[in-house]
This record gives C-alpha cells, sequence and structure tokens, in this order.
C-alpha cells in the first residue's frame, strides 16, 4: 500500500514497528516512523511531534494473529492479540482524529473470521474474536461521527498470503496475494466513503 500510494503521487506516514521494510522502498513522499501504535503514550508522542496537519485517510491495517486452541491460550494470549488489532487501532484513531474531518475515511481491517454466520478455524478464538469487535466498533465510530466526519467503514478479508499468515499457519498457500489485496484497498480508501458508511464489506473469492 506505500508503494501504491506513493507511486500515485500521495503523501503517505507510514507507521510500524519495522520501518525497515518501507524505508528500503526508497520511495518519494512517505514518512516512515517507528511506532507501536498499543503505546498511546509512545503514540501520542510522535502526533505532538511529527504527524501530518491533516489526514485525509487513515488505513488501520496493523495486526497481531495467534493460531492456538483455545484450551491452551491464557490471559496473555488474548491481551496480546486485543492490545494490537482493537486498542492500537482505537489508539491511532482516537489521536488522528483532530486532523480529519467530513471528507476524511478510515478504513478499518477486519476479517471474514470476525463477521457473524462466515466459516470459522480452531485456533483462531483471540485473533477473530478481536476482529469482530473492529467491526462492530467500526459501525458505532460511524454513528458518532456522522455529522461531523471522518467516515468509517472495514474491509473483512479472506486469507491472503502475507507475512503474519505464513508465520501463523507455515506452508499455507492461499490464492489472494498481498500486492493484489493491498491496492484494493488503497483504491477503497480514496473511493469508498463516497458510497459506504458504517459498513462491513467481506472481501473474499471463497464461499462462504
Amino acid at each position: 500500500m506505500v508503494q501504491w500510494f506513493s507511486d500515485n503521487n500521495h503523501h503517505v506516514w507510514a507507521l510500524s514497528r519495522n520501518i525497515a521494510p518501507i524505508e528500503a522502498l526508497h520511495s518519494p513522499n512517505v514518512n516512515a516512523f517507528s511506532v507501536d501504535i498499543a503505546n498511546a503514550e509512545a503514540l501520542q508522542k510522535w502526533s505532538d511531534i511529527s504527524s501530518p496537519k491533516r489526514v485525509d485517510v487513515l488505513i488501520n491495517n496493523a495486526g497481531k494473529l495467534i493460531n492456538m486452541p483455545f484450551s491452551q491460550t491464557t490471559q496473555f494470549d488474548f491481551e496480546s492479540v486485543y492490545k494490537v488489532n482493537v486498542f492500537g487501532l482505537s489508539n491511532i484513531t482516537r489521536t488522528l482524529l483532530p486532523k480529519m474531518n467530513v471528507s476524511s475515511h478510515v478504513v478499518n481491517i477486519s476479517s471474514m473470521g470476525g463477521i457473524s454466520g462466515t466459516s470459522k478455524f480452531p485456533g483462531l478464538a483471540a485473533y477473530s474474536s478481536s476482529k469482530g469487535a473492529v467491526s462492530i466498533l467500526t459501525e458505532l465510530l460511524a454513528e458518532e461521527f456522522k455529522e461531523t466526519g471522518p467516515c468509517v467503514n472495514a474491509l473483512a478479508l479472506g486469507a491472503v498470503q502475507t507475512e503474519m499468515l505464513s508465520e501463523a499457519f507455515p506452508g499455507l498457500n492461499v490464492s489472494m496475494d498481498a500486492k493484489t489485496i493491498a491496492v484494493y484497498i488503497a483504491q477503497f480508501a480514496l473511493t469508498g466513503h463516497q458510497f459506504y458508511n458504517g459498513k462491513v464489506l467481506p472481501v473474499s473469492n471463497t464461499t462462504p
């Protein structure tokens, strides 16, 4: 996504705990910052010093996935997933709200596993339930900011061949590659709020 936005002349603020892959792109119009969004104090410090004056698009793409039978998980396991997927997402959205307006768009990356009625998989209790929280939070924030903005939508992705997926499911290969879905997310972030607000939209080429 960083590469696509840069190639299309958008100015990008890219936050990640590990910014080496971003810096390796050598892309113009990209500011990379090593920030843990689950650390509210560090995030606020970044915002006070280095954040943009105006935010047109915020894509909440940070995520953590644990593949472990529920009976073996601990409270710490659940907290570590929620700390990134729910609390971190909330932290950065809250921090950047003053820099957004009625034309801004927040895109939360949820999961097909976080939507009621879809196929569920053993080992993903912490991850999928956290994405369920993201889906409902999306609807709540859209309602709360419907008069002032930003618009808030979520894309519930199916399995995508990412580093996180490979670490959680070694040897698993899926048909959707990261580059293809990145372009879709980026284009939706720029235009989707013209058609949707408060929606959790499934993005999967498999059924159900």
